[in-house]
């Protein structure tokens, strides 16, 4: 079995975490990674402080191990979604969009793992040098919010600059990616796109359809021009929303277009005008299976490979 600092970290058998998909990373599908060996862990950003609190009580209600919360520092709410993980002592945090830097010590008080997401080298020594506990290293393969570079560029940059964990995220989806972001030093791996297909996640049905449907070239990036770049499936917004950023239509405009079309894909279902985010990897999910049969599969497909590595190369 792979052991790695992340597992020592967080109090985890297997260093696997769930990306905290926003209005899809709920408290019973955290529950169930974290069940299962991994970090389940619930989305914050998109909830009101009751709401998170209420999805929180049911992951503690569904699983007495670790599990976490996603914060985005951009919302409005961002101190009370920090309040309510302080007051629930929840056991790690996840940050985007933001620095999460004077918040370090409330947590730290709590007992509360830090880890936030980061897309350049330099970024990841600003989150060691505040005290952070490891950092998630997205490569732009990944689903959703985007940054520029590449895991396979990204992950030994940042490992060489810090010298806390880096846990991989983007593009990994099966037992050998997980064994390449190892390879590359990576001490964990997060999926989102993979734990879509979870049996354990309530995503609308017509999204899970989408995701399991979809093929490696339907995946394609709107927001170029606006600078926050999106992945996601393609589909009539997608269609639309190019038509208009490359005929020079202002941001306000684009950003109005994009306005909640997330939800309304997750929770609504409507999968041709709302945003149907996924990664490049979705090529590979092709079947609905529970939880474990998810984490299962990664950690003893990257087993398998690393042991044949060893014996290919004599080791």
């Amino acid at each position: 079995m792979i052991k790695t600092k992340v597992c020592e970290l967080l109090g985890i058998e297997y260093p696997v975490l769930q990306g905290g998909m926003a209005w899809i990373a709920d408290g019973e599908l955290a529950a169930a990674v974290s069940n299962a060996g991994g970090l389940g862990i619930i989305a914050g950003g998109n909830r009101s402080a009751d709401e998170l609190r209420q999805e929180i009580r049911k992951c503690k209600d569904l699983t007495d191990r670790p599990f976490g919360v996603n914060i985005m520092l951009m919302m409005p709410n961002a101190e009370e979604i920090i309040q309510v993980c302080l007051d629930e002592n929840v056991p790690v945090v996840t940050t985007g969009a933001g620095n999460p830097g004077k918040y370090i010590p409330a947590f730290k008080e709590k007992g509360i793992k830090v880890i936030p997401v980061v897309a350049s080298d330099a970024l990841a020594k600003r989150m060691e040098r505040i005290g952070c506990d490891a950092v998630i290293a997205e490569g732009m393969e990944a689903g959703g919010h985007i940054g520029k570079l590449t895991t396979m560029v990204l992950i030994p940059a940042i490992v060489r600059a810090v010298s806390i964990p880096v846990i991989a995220a983007g593009g990994i989806a099966l037992g050998e990616q997980a064994a390449a972001a190892f390879a590359l030093g990576a001490e964990g791996i997060q999926m989102g796109t993979r734990f879509l297909s979870a049996k354990e996640c309530n995503v609308h049905p017509k999204y899970k359809e989408k995701i399991l449907k979809a093929r490696f070239n339907q995946v394609t990036v709107t927001g170029l021009t606006t600078g926050h770049p999106v992945r996601l499936i393609e589909n009539k917004l997608t269609k639309k929303f190019e038509e208009l950023e490359f005929s020079g239509a202002p941001k306000e405009k684009l950003e109005e277009l994009g306005r909640g079309r997330l939800r309304l894909a997750a929770e609504q279902g409507d999968i041709e005008w709302g945003s149907v985010m996924a990664g490049q990897v979705v090529g590979y999910v092709n079947k609905e299976e529970t939880v474990e049969e998810i984490i299962k599969d990664v950690m003893e497909g990257a087993e398998k490979v690393l042991e044949t590595l060893c014996e290919r190369f004599g080791k």
